[in-house]
């Protein structure tokens, strides 16, 4: 089921994103997710599915939904948490994001979909991949790491997550997103290498919807999930039994802050066709620094046999 979004928050330029409609979509245990859609919807391409990352929400994705939009039905969703979604106490686990997501494509009648998606995005649309392949043709994954790094290359990187250790602790992850809005506005703003590529009122907009207090606490609630479960499966290596069979292709920024290409290698033995690029001089948002280069590594993953 699924009905009209009743109130639209005010963002900057969404009056002049001419054919995004939005809608609330119910999936199920009380709660509604946002789904942001353009394209018909017997668009000749299907469908494309795109999942933001931390800190951001569907609007992310503004600087490259009118061209996926010409050919392609663009379904934008907001994890549960964050943009426009509700704020549930509990789900902020990667399984329960999967089973999310895939609930948001039964309610829309979208049996199979194209992915493209950022950073815990990303690693949700891989375990999606691993857990119901038959849903997904292809998956483009934007700054994210896949199941299978090696530790050798991974840990020396660790630090690089200092960020992640107050965000992740209880009662004080969502008090610094809430009262530190400038720990936001430097995730977003170092996150951009080429500052002429930096939209302040968008950045503005991510750093209010993240200090609103029951998505703060969901932050918070998303980071902790993901350092207690999936973290310990990476280490005891709980996914390289796991295969992915869905073509695929992993978007490094060759200055990400977070996820340097140095920890890329280790996929090699557990997939059939994943590809990874690194494109120069760009950092941890490529969708928003380099929009041309996620479509134009898109159109190439869906011309690959899926």
């Amino acid at each position: 089921m699924s009905s009209a979004l009743d109130e639209s928050p005010l963002m900057p330029d969404v009056a002049g994103m001419p054919g995004i409609r939005h809608r609330r979509v119910d999936i199920g245990g009380g709660v509604a997710l946002h789904v942001a859609e353009a394209g018909r919807e017997d668009a000749p391409g299907g469908t494309v599915v795109l999942v933001h990352g931390f800190p951001q929400h569907w609007y992310a994705w503004r600087r490259v939904i009118p061209q996926l939009a010409a050919d392609h039905r663009v379904l934008c969703l907001d994890l549960r948490g964050f943009g426009w979604s509700d704020t549930p106490d509990k789900g902020y686990d990667t399984d329960t994001r999967v089973s999310d997501v895939l609930a948001v494509m039964d309610a829309l009648g979208v049996a199979k979909a194209r992915l493209i998606a950022h950073e815990f995005g990303a690693w949700t649309a891989f375990m999606l991949c691993l857990r119901a392949p038959e849903r997904v043709t292809h998956l483009l994954a934007v700054n994210a790491v896949h199941p299978w790094p090696l530790h050798r290359r991974a840990i020396p990187q660790a630090w690089r997550y200092w960020y992640t250790s107050p965000l992740e602790t209880p009662l004080l992850g969502r008090f610094v997103l809430r009262n530190v809005p400038s720990l936001t506005r430097y995730l977003l703003r170092k996150g951009v290498i080429d500052p002429a590529a930096r939209d302040a009122a968008a950045m503005a907009e991510f750093t209010r919807s993240t200090a609103e207090p029951r998505r703060a606490r969901a932050g918070e609630a998303m980071h902790r999930a993901y350092a207690v479960r999936d973290i310990r499966r990476l280490v005891f290596g709980r996914y390289k039994k796991l295969r992915l069979s869905t073509p695929a292709h992993i978007l490094a920024g060759e200055k990400d802050f977070v996820l340097p290409p140095a920890v890329m290698p280790g996929y090699e033995r557990h997939a059939d066709d994943l590809t990874v690029e690194v494109v120069p001089g760009c950092g941890h948002f490529l969708h928003e620094e380099r929009p041309e280069v996620v479509l134009r590594a898109a159109y190439e993953l869906f011309a690959r046999e899926g």
